[in-house]
């Protein structure tokens, strides 16, 4: 989660169930969402805590400015007693929920959940500000028509909304004119859910933007709404009220994501008319190919901080997506059962069980066939036979090293420059296959490619 002004705020913190024993402490939430509370004193000073036996699962506060909040999921990090004297801890925090305070074991559930994220409005390429001057360019005309709200249908049951929020000049303005507008997304359910719920669909739609725009972006200023926390605003009239959400959110990047319309994978231009069928498919594919999207995403927003990290990762993720999507076998499995019933039959009785364990996965095609497979439908990309069998040789062999650091096997490994360039035509090809998982046409994802300049550098056609 960006954090863009370091949230640091004093306050008084509680128990739940014993609101009569206040502390003073310093809520501080740092760029990344990392959340610490350091507290003058202890919430609990009976011997059963003294052993260890604290109950920090939730905390309630009221600090400077947002007034009441909910800490959940706490923990010290550092503890210290007092005997006489004054002391300080250090408390751990998972989540906070700014602008309300839950009791004890109160289930925390929304209705909405809205979130910005890097780089969406430069993706989305919609802005309601028009310019106009006139033919000598000393006058010039601005005006801003808002946005309409766009909303998709999710399988899940929740509804996506692509809002655009805005702001208008200050009356009277002589020196002065701005007009600003920032696109967010919302997410919203007809039936209350609980915060993970959210924020699992959350991320998968982050991620997405990740893979659309090719740069790790990360989420900011979320904050979510229930029908059940209402606050009225004229007689007769209720809202609800925004609880703002901070949180240790992925992907994450220290650094500010370098936007380029030129260098994105696709926008949202591109695939407007279809937009709801491919972000459903995209959420589809995390039922199916979880754990090869996480391998993928691992390696390129920056997870890994060497490149033998990122390199593992994306082989283990390109053979996890061929497992995932492909059951494909050396031999029909009839076939192979009885192979195996035959072996068994005729090997000692002492050895049956080791080969047992060593048949187990013995139907199952190698690293170099999934790799082969994963690259013919993209392979005129990669040059002719005796480059593409190169490539596959120097991932099965660079992964073996690289798993086993076998003496035999570090001649045959790909190091330093080559190591970089194989990586960046995995990803590439990754790429490929996870536009075919959206269900972009064989000659849409050739049009990217003839298109896109990043791309191109991947494949090592510049």
């Amino acid at each position: 989660m960006r954090i863009k002004e370091e949230y640091k705020k004093s306050g008084y913190f509680w128990l739940p169930d014993n609101e009569n024993k206040k502390i003073p402490g310093t809520l501080k939430i740092s760029d990344g969402g990392d959340i610490e509370l350091e507290v003058v004193g202890l919430f609990d000073e009976s011997i059963k805590a003294f052993n260890g036996e604290d109950d920090l699962s939730r905390i309630i506060g009221h600090v400077e400015k947002d007034g009441l909040i909910t800490l959940d999921n706490c923990f010290y990090k550092k503890k210290n007693f007092a005997f006489g004297g004054i002391s300080k801890s250090l408390v751990h925090v998972n989540r906070v929920l700014s602008g309300v305070a839950y009791e004890k074991d109160e289930e925390v559930t929304f209705n909405t959940v809205s979130f910005s994220v890097e780089g969406l409005n430069e993706w989305l390429g919609i802005s309601g500000i028009a310019v106009s001057y006139g033919e000598d360019y000393r006058t010039a005309t601005i005006s801003y028509t808002p946005q309409d709200e766009i909303v998709y249908c999710l399988s899940n049951g929740f509804k996506l909304h692509i809002c655009f929020g805005y702001t208008l000049p200050d009356m009277p303005s002589t020196t002065e004119a701005k007009i600003t507008q920032q696109a967010y997304f919302k997410l919203s359910s007809d039936e209350a859910k609980e915060l993970p719920d959210f924020i699992e669909i959350l991320h998968q739609i982050t991620y997405l933007l990740c893979f659309a725009i090719d740069e790790t972006v990360t989420i900011s200023d979320v904050s979510a709404t229930s029908n059940e926390i209402v606050t009225e605003v004229s007689e007769g009239k209720k809202r609800p009220v925004p609880i703002k959400v901070y949180y240790p959110s992925l992907p994450f990047s220290e650094s500010l994501p370098k936007i380029d319309n030129h260098r994105m994978l696709f926008r949202f231009g591109q695939v407007r008319e279809n937009a709801e069928a491919i972000i459903n498919k995209w959420l589809e594919a995390y039922s199916i190919i979880r754990s090869a999207l996480g391998l993928y995403f691992s390696a390129v927003t920056g997870t890994h901080k060497y490149l033998d990290g990122k390199f593992l990762a994306l082989a283990q993720g390109l053979e996890t997506y061929h497992r995932r999507t492909s059951s494909e076998t050396l031999m029909e499995k009839g076939v192979f059962r009885g192979l195996v019933a035959t072996l068994l039959c005729l090997a000692p009785k002492e050895h049956r069980k080791w080969l047992r364990g060593r048949l187990f996965h013995g139907n199952e095609i190698n690293l170099g066939q999934r790799i082969k497979k994963i690259i013919e439908p993209y392979k005129s990309y990669l040059g002719n036979s005796k480059e593409r069998n190169k490539i596959i040789r120097g991932i099965v062999n660079t992964r073996n090293y690289l798993t086993h650091y076998s003496e035999e096997l570090e001649k045959d490994s790909v190091k330093d420059v080559d190591l970089w360039v194989l990586c960046q035509k995995m990803e590439a090809i990754f790429q490929l296959h996870l536009l075919q998982q959206l269900g972009f046409t064989v000659s849409e994802i050739q049009e990217i490619l003839a298109n896109n300049y990043k791309l191109k550098q991947k494949f090592n056609e510049i």
